[in-house]
């Protein structure tokens, strides 16, 4: 977890999304992940996290629904929603938060 302290420690803000990829919902999220990523550029950054690989960090977010998405910026969650969201919303969301 030391790796997920640094990561959301970062003065960008960060979309972190949880997702499985047995789950249609989760994988159908990707494109638009990229999406925002693209808008984003060198001002956020998205990363995508399978629940599988990391149940540690997954159970101690108490992640329950997938997908899961969550904004960070320095050490600090500003926002948390479950399932589908559309880009725009996301990089409105992330522009918020952006210095």
């Amino acid at each position: 977890m030391s790796k997920f302290g640094a990561l959301i420690n970062d003065h960008q803000p960060l979309l972190l999304v949880f997702f499985n990829p047995d789950d249609t919902v989760s994988t159908l999220m990707h494109p638009v992940l990229k999406d925002v990523a693209a808008a984003m550029g060198d001002h956020g950054k998205v990363i995508k996290i399978d629940v599988e690989k990391n149940e540690v960090l997954s159970q101690a977010l108490r992640v329950k629904v997938l997908p899961t998405l969550m904004i960070y910026k320095a050490g600090e969650m500003l926002w948390r929603q479950s399932g589908e969201q559309d880009a725009n919303t996301l990089i409105s969301l992330m522009k918020d938060h952006v210095d």
